[in-house]
């Protein structure tokens, strides 16, 4: 067994012991909690593509954990360490992510072992089409059924892809653009989709720093501006929620990547970086911050909030005693083991958990679902009625009190909500229900004191009502 394969157990092994200490303070009969524990499918399937006029046999992976609501959800992971023990972890985690968030899916996740960063286009295509094709062969794929998305190493290219493939094996299904989420927007995405997840990591990391009986805890003053955050991980996650949190006035004093990290305590500017990384291939050597060879010694740097935006196991029991943060915000999936986060807890460092924080994505990918399966665009029927309400309130009262509103206050007041409006709307009331009801569980349950454990408990007493409604348990 490789040493990737021991971090996919691990990873799994993390999970499953964060869902039990969460589950002991359960009351549903023992056999529910065995189930939701369990993984209800993998599938495993080996496949040929040509490439450079060779076969090449390419390994699949899709894991069903819960079918407790249908369809499944969850990404495609598309990595040379893609194993069994990690597809299952993720879509473990996937299952609670979406009842914790109130979205009606069960959990699921995939993976293809393959190098994007070195494969061509050409291979990347056919090795996708293939795979999607496997999956609806099995029937494993489907707008009511399994409903994959992006994950790490794939993107909105992807799942168009899929979706083009599925559609040819169901054509005339009006339904078939729903069999894949994080597709282009001229394709049957959603605007909004690609900073899904980023933006649901600064609404949740705000909603924390507004909880002044949490700040109290780490003494920390309330509000985003001002706050010192280092970011591991320059993605779509990372780049987007470090992103949103600056423009709110919080300072990126540290970016950490594959290649090294920088550091500057005036704060980075991270479009500049992106760029910067974009033009020369690395992050090190950005004018004005100090370049920091080893990239995860950026972790244990001096700051407010660290948040890990890349992969799992990046916080452990070898590092956690440094890290120097007073909240962690895990933008990733797994990225802080079992071990690790007792030692984080014992010294009073608040986690803000991946199952709630980073389920911005999969709630917009509901919202792109919705919109695939009702095949109308959010706010095109109501936008103009809405405008025309606003704009004759507007007249009425420049008219009664003779005072003129500026035009661009006109606007503002007069603007409709179109689908990115709603979108962001209904991400932004998610991430905020979803935290105060995890608060909520701390206040209740006794015993429960960290985020972590009241999500993980908030989200099994819903899957426990589902299973029961269903009449499969007692």
């Amino acid at each position: 067994m490789t040493n990737e394969q021991v971090k996919g157990q691990d990873f799994y092994n993390s999970v499953l012991q964060f869902y039990d200490h969460a589950a002991s303070f359960s009351k549903l009969d023992p056999g529910i909690i065995a189930q939701i524990r369990a993984c209800n499918s993998i599938y495993k399937v080996n496949f040929p593509v040509e490439v450079d006029g060779h076969v090449q046999v390419f390994e699949g992976i899709r894991v069903q954990h819960s079918h407790h609501k249908l369809p499944s959800k969850g990404g495609i992971r598309y990595s040379v360490y893609v194993d069994e023990e990690e597809v299952m972890a993720l879509a473990t985690l996937m299952t609670f992510k979406c009842a914790l968030v109130d979205v009606p899916f069960g959990g699921a996740k995939g993976g293809v072992k393959i190098n994007p960063r070195t494969s061509s286009l050409q291979t990347l295509e056919r090795v996708t089409r293939r795979y999607a094709s496997e999956l609806i062969k099995k029937n494993l794929i489907g707008p009511g059924m399994d409903v994959p998305a992006p994950d790490y190493g794939t993107g909105s290219r992807e799942m168009a892809w899929i979706a083009d493939t599925y559609m040819t094996f169901k054509y005339g299904d009006t339904s078939a653009l729903g069999c894949v989420t994080g597709k282009p927007v001229g394709q049957g995405g959603i605007r909004g989709r690609t900073e899904a997840t980023g933006l649901g990591v600064f609404y949740g990391l705000r909603e924390l720093l507004e909880d002044e009986p949490m700040l109290q805890k780490i003494g920390l003053s309330s509000g985003i501006a001002g706050k010192r955050i280092v970011v591991q991980g320059l993605g779509n996650v990372g780049y987007y929620a470090a992103h949103f949190c600056q423009e709110a006035g919080a300072l990126i004093t540290g970016i950490a990547e594959r290649e090294g990290g920088i550091y500057s305590e005036r704060g980075l500017d991270v479009a500049a970086v992106f760029k910067h990384r974009q033009d020369t291939g690395s992050i090190l050597g950005f004018a004005g911050a100090k370049d920091v060879p080893q990239s995860l010694e950026l972790l244990e740097y001096e700051c407010d909030v660290l948040l890990p935006a890349a992969l799992e196991n990046q916080i452990h029991e070898g590092n956690a005693p440094r890290i120097k943060a007073k909240i962690i915000a895990e933008g990733a999936n797994g990225p802080t083991t079992k071990d690790a986060e007792k030692i984080l807890l014992e010294r009073g460092i608040v986690i803000l958990p991946d199952l709630y924080l980073n389920a911005g994505g999969v709630t917009v990918s509901y919202f792109e679902w919705l919109k695939n399966l009702s095949n109308v665009r959010f706010g095109r029927m109501g936008k103009r009625a809405e405008e025309a309400a606003m704009k004759r309130l507007v007249e009425t009262i420049e008219r009664n009190t003779g005072k003129k509103v500026s035009e661009q206050e006109r606007q503002l007041i007069v603007h409709g909500a179109d689908e990115i409006d709603l979108v962001r709307s209904g991400l932004e009331d998610t991430m905020i229900t979803a935290y105060h009801a995890i608060r909520q569980v701390m206040k209740d349950v006794p015993g429960i004191t960290d985020l972590r454990t009241a999500a993980f408990y908030n989200a099994i007493e819903k899957i426990g009502v589902s299973y029961q409604a269903l009449g499969i348990f007692p």
